[in-house]
């Protein structure tokens, strides 16, 4: 059975919970106060079917203007309003005020229900109708149909059913796509079942025994059984009026304004960007930092408004604000809101949220003005690649940036695949985890580090690179080693940079000796030959070399880098052709005898002891032989 949600909405006591109960049998007002006083205080729900087979659940909200933040927690889901207006009273304050937060909160489908008809004569019924088609001009419901009733006679209760019908029947069904998320507008326990919330379910899909969090508190729950007017259910979808039976939070945990959602699909937050405008006959402006009242999904929430383009927001006008909350919460990019004045507690405007996780912004900054332009136009592909640009320095995970637009990975996953195609963006994949950065921060960030190398290369001439953990430490510190190392390949293969082992340099780039770097590099490799397999320590060679110490260090070391030298030990280092005759000795002795003692390599080298000692610790290290015992013998492999 498909559902949709009706809400109400109109001034105090022009008939909204009598027009229900005449519509489906049922009172909405609970609380023994509401009773008492004959208002409603807080909301209602329940249900009836329609005579298409649809189910229409109710949202009976308040009309007094002293509760209009529970009749704001009511209206989030909304399919379809019915604006009550009594006939004997016509338009009224709430009226009015109502009409305004179902205009800026963008709903767009409605029906007016002329009420109390039976309490004036046909005259003042064509007087009213009048002033409410000339009132509902430029609204949602301009040309909606305005049915006359009368609750307790029953006169066009049948009409307004037929109305309701038509207009679920020409509602697009909402796609149960994205992230699922239930806005908790009352959260309460019953005995034998333990905690149970409710709310109209926005977005994706719940099942029993799906593990989920109550956002921003981040409390980890589990559901346990769900209804949906009065039915169990398996699995629930958008656009339902839903009561979930959950475990592993108490009640006392839990307020109105919470947010039910996957494990970790949100991420609560402190401020929002937003598109902000304020009503035509808004009775305030907005200055910048003036102190509001938010009301997002079924929260409230009070606020500072930091407006980026201008320095007061006068009626009528929109522009792009920061707003800096008191609390926690957490949205999605394209939820709309309502502010209303902090003191005295009036509706001035609301707006649309384009960003549910920013940063701090600067005011007139006209690259982030321009960043807001397009994610108001509000298409996904913009989107994803604005929160792609924006994150790439953090190398977010597909997780991240499905929490930010409310998409599942499903869904994200194939928008990437365009953006990827456009050579937007690019994905590092991990053992576990998918990286995305956006393509100019790619570029950015390479160019910084061509620049760093050259610099390096100028500096150090006879040095083959710089090491991949320092360019990795002040570059890419967020990043993985994993994927620092596929960074790096990807500006291998466009031909930036080349590696070698652990180090990096320019592509193209060799050591060249020249002037005094030649005379030294020529001057050492002849020592260094003349000592053979009896090396002096390093001390003794700077100390022998009349060059410049800190000149000899810089030849020693790339000497040993391109293989001229090689160092056994941090004394001893030896000419490569003596290195290379030794391991053909050794190898020599081992394949006759079978194996080779210190005492036999130090005899075959015509070295010492020590210095023989040294040399088969290297090979060791070097998997070239083994040592049992005494004795050294070649390395097998397994």
């Amino acid at each position: 059975m498909k559902n949709v949600i009706i809400g109400t909405a109109g001034h105090i006591d022009h008939g909204k919970s009598t027009l229900i109960k005449a519509l489906t049998g049922r009172e909405t007002d609970r609380l023994k106060e509401e009773k008492n006083r004959g208002i409603s205080i807080e909301l209602g729900f329940t249900y009836f079917d329609l005579p298409s087979g649809k189910r229409a659940g109710i949202i009976d909200v308040p009309g007094h203007e002293k509760f209009i933040k529970n009749m704001l927690a009511g209206v989030v889901g909304m399919d379809m309003v019915v604006l009550v207006i009594a006939a004997d009273e016509g338009v009224m304050p709430q009226t009015k005020e109502h009409l305004d937060i179902l205009n800026i909160l963008k709903v767009k489908n409605g029906i007016i229900a002329l009420t109390k008809v039976d309490m004036v004569d046909k005259e003042w019924i064509k007087l009213v109708r009048e002033d409410t088609e000339e009132y509902i001009k430029g609204t949602f419901l301009e040309g909606s149909p305005i049915v006359e009733v009368s609750s307790i006679s029953k006169i066009g209760i049948k009409k307004i059913i037929e109305e309701i019908d038509k207009m679920a029947n020409s509602l697009k069904d909402i796609s149960a796509k994205g992230i699922a998320r239930v806005p908790i507008d009352r959260a309460f326990t019953l005995k034998g079942f333990g905690t149970i919330i409710t709310g109209t379910q926005l977005s994706g899909k719940i099942n029993v025994g799906d593990e989920m969090e109550i956002f921003p508190k981040e409390k980890i729950c589990r559901v346990r059984s769900i209804q949906v007017h009065g039915e169990d259910m398996k699995i629930t979808y958008p656009g339902q009026r839903v009561a979930i039976n959950i475990t592993g939070i108490k009640k006392s945990h839990i307020d109105r304004g919470d947010v039910m959602g996957p494990v970790d699909s949100m991420l609560p937050t402190m401020m929002l960007d937003v598109k902000l405008e304020l009503l035509k006959d808004s009775p305030r402006i907005i200055e910048n930092r003036n102190r509001v009242r938010l009301y997002l999904g079924t929260k409230e929430i009070l606020c500072r408004v930091i407006l980026l383009d201008r320095d007061m927001l006068l009626p009528g006008e929109s522009c792009y604000a920061q707003l800096r909350l008191e609390d926690k919460t957490v949205a999605s990019q394209g939820d709309r809101f309502i502010i209303r004045f902090y003191s005295p507690m009036v509706t001035i405007g609301g707006g649309e949220i384009l960003d549910s996780n920013p940063p701090k912004r600067k005011r007139f900054n006209k690259e982030i003005l321009k960043e807001f332009g397009i994610k108001e136009k509000g298409d996904n592909e913009d989107i994803i690649e604005s929160v792609i640009k924006r994150n790439s320095d953090k190398f977010p995970l597909l997780s991240y940036i499905s929490s930010q637009t409310l998409l599942i990975e499903e869904e994200l996953i194939d928008i990437l695949k365009i953006l990827i195609e456009k050579n937007v963006i690019i994905i590092f994949d991990d053992i576990k985890n998918t990286y995305v950065i956006h393509m100019e921060y790619f570029m950015e960030v390479s160019k910084k580090i061509i620049d760093y190398i050259k610099k390096y290369h100028e500096k150090y001439p006879l040095r083959q690179g710089i090491s991949k953990e320092e360019l990795r430490s002040r570059f890419l510190s967020n990043a993985t080693i994993n994927i620092s190392d596929k960074f790096f390949e990807k500006m291998n293969k466009q031909n930036k940079i080349e590696q070698k082992r652990e180090y990096i340099c320019l592509k193209g780039f060799k050591v060249k000796y020249k002037g005094i770097y030649l005379e030294i590099k020529e001057n050492l490799e002849q020592i260094y030959k003349s000592f053979g397999y009896c090396p002096k320590n390093r001390d003794e060679i700077l100390a022998e070399v009349r060059y410049n110490k800190d000149d000899v260090e810089e030849v020693l070391l790339a000497m040993i880098l391109e293989g001229t030298l090689v160092s056994i030990k941090e004394d001893m280092i030896m000419h490569k052709d003596f290195y290379k005759s030794a391991i053909k000795e050794l190898k020599y002795v081992i394949n006759n005898d079978g194996f080779i003692t210190v005492g036999q390599f130090r005899d075959y080298l015509k070295t010492n002891r020590k210095y023989a000692i040294y040399l088969l610790e290297h090979f060791d290290s070097k998997k070239i032989t083994v040592r049992d015992g005494n004795k050294r013998i070649l390395y097998k492999k397994d």
